[in-house]
């Protein structure tokens, strides 16, 4: 990470469910590293706690409620860093919900659509506008979170399985796309992080910690600055030839 700083000062970049776990951790941490940050989450609380932070160690960022699934809130996010810092350099584009814990034939159609709408068609309607601002510079780079459950199948989530397949196959077809004009399109694929989210379900499951811990070689969860600085390195030049990518941050999960 020795180059980051240098890589990411005054560049401006956009974080989406920035309110807290993976999101929260990269944009403090591209922050620290001399981005301009506009915070993103569905989360007032969560996204200017986010900001807060960022602020009391010295850096750059605002924020703006977004809901991801919605293509007018997209367009407003990358119009306001435009706004904000005079260009769009980068994005990561972390914004999700989670599984339902049910069987196919247990999932509602409107569980089924939510977790589409927010998780994949989210992140393509980001990508839409970040790419359209990136091209008008002439350069840029986006990383999408997408799962160890985008490059395997898991049981009781088929949902958002799907949808994180679907954020997959988008890296990997729009890195072609723009891999040529400037723009790098890469993914991080966690495993087991601790984030709230999973948290507060493991308070409720008092078997889930070990089994997840299980499943990962390295022998514990990640934190999310894990993936954070994963994330960081992706936006970063440290990773000028990389593209395409996706990148499992995951203890060995997928080994």
């Amino acid at each position: 990470m020795a180059n980051v700083a240098r890589d990411l000062e005054g560049r401006s970049i956009i974080c989406t469910g920035a309110g807290s776990g993976i999101g929260r951790s990269g944009a403090v941490i591209a922050a620290r590293h001399g981005a301009h940050i506009l915070v993103t989450d569905i989360s007032e609380e969560g996204g200017r706690e986010t900001v807060d932070l960022i602020r009391a160690e010295g850096g750059v960022a605002e924020f703006e409620r977004i809901d991801i699934s919605r293509e007018e809130d997209a367009k407003r996010m990358v119009e306001r860093a435009i706004a904000l810092f005079g260009k769009l350099d980068g994005a990561f584009n972390n914004a999700a919900v989670p599984q339902k814990t049910a069987m196919v034939h247990e999932l509602t159609l409107d569980q089924w659509r939510r977790n589409i709408d927010v998780t994949l068609t989210g992140t393509f309607l980001c990508m839409k506008y970040e790419l359209e601002a990136m091209l008008a510079n002439g350069k840029g780079a986006i990383v999408n979170t997408s799962s160890g459950a985008g490059l395997k199948g898991f049981k009781l989530g088929s949902e958002y399985t799907a949808a994180k397949h679907g954020v997959v196959g988008l890296t990997r077809t729009a890195a072609l796309e723009y891999s040529g004009l400037g723009i790098r399109i890469n993914s991080i694929s966690p495993g087991g992080v601790r984030t709230p989210m999973l948290e507060g379900a493991m308070k409720t499951n008092p078997d889930l910690e070990p089994y997840i811990v299980s499943t990962h070689p390295i022998g514990r969860m990640a934190h999310p600055d894990e993936l954070g600085e994963a994330a960081v390195w992706l936006l970063s030049d440290a990773a000028s030839f990389v593209t395409g990518a996706i990148l499992p941050v995951d203890g060995g999960h997928m080994a």
